[in-house]
């Protein structure tokens, strides 16, 4: 059977065309990492590097690489306060122009991630997801994406999931720079930062444990069992 057009560009040309896109747009912003890099040290400390498990093609767990946002408050018990109140000014605005999503270029360049594909989610989502929404990992992931374009954290997760999946279903060259054009629009209109009424997007379990969709204990059995793929 003679291969699509949309097999030769997965199979042959999109992952030489991340590499040598990554390569390029490390050189050029070099500066502009310096710059925030001095200012995250400046006004949220060490470290300047975020580090977080993902899961990434076929469900390998990858270390991805994000400026950082957020400071170490922690409550008299030492555990660190809520999200909503280590998320600084400055880190809102880092997220709002995607400036702390720049180190992911180096997890593009390693072979970790694509410029397009759908977002690294935590592993902690992962587990809730179900046999078929979880086929969103049978491709990189990528820097952006189908549902980055279409809402980012501003829809629901049934939603992101569904265009995830349409992404994988439908990659091609002109669709994804069609994503990458979109994305440049997107991120200077700041569009879709934050679902409504949050400061950072809700987990997926979380949201499905509102939703009444699982009961408690599912979720408890489901957060033990990222916790486990986290630290093996």
């Amino acid at each position: 059977m003679k291969p699509s057009k949309g097999d030769i560009y997965r199979r042959f040309i999109k992952r030489p065309m991340d590499f040598i896109l990554a390569f390029i747009a490390i050189i050029v912003l070099s500066p502009v990492f310096l710059v925030v890099a001095i200012l995250v040290r400046t006004k949220l400390g060490s470290p300047v590097i975020f580090k977080q498990k993902r899961p990434g093609l076929n469900e390998r767990i990858f270390t991805m690489y994000k400026f950082r946002t957020m400071t170490d408050e922690r409550d008299e018990n030492g555990e660190l306060l809520p999200d909503s109140i280590r998320l600084t000014k400055f880190g809102k605005f880092l997220r709002s122009t995607s400036l702390d999503e720049l180190p992911e270029l180096f997890n593009i360049f390693k072979g970790d991630m694509s410029i397009v594909g759908p977002r690294p989610q935590l592993v902690r989502d992962m587990v809730f997801m179900n046999s078929k929404q979880r086929k969103r990992h049978s491709v990189l992931p990528g820097l952006t994406g189908w549902a980055q374009v279409n809402g980012r954290n501003g829809i629901t997760w049934g939603k992101k999931l569904e265009l995830d999946l349409a992404y994988v279903n439908n990659i091609s060259f002109l669709n994804d720079w069609k994503i990458i054009f979109m994305t440049v629009s997107k991120v200077f209109i700041r569009d879709g930062i934050s679902a409504e009424g949050m400061d950072t997007a809700e987990d997926f379990g979380d949201y499905l444990l509102r939703e009444k969709k699982i009961t408690m204990d599912e979720y408890s059995t489901a957060m033990e069992k990222s916790r486990k793929i986290s630290i093996s």
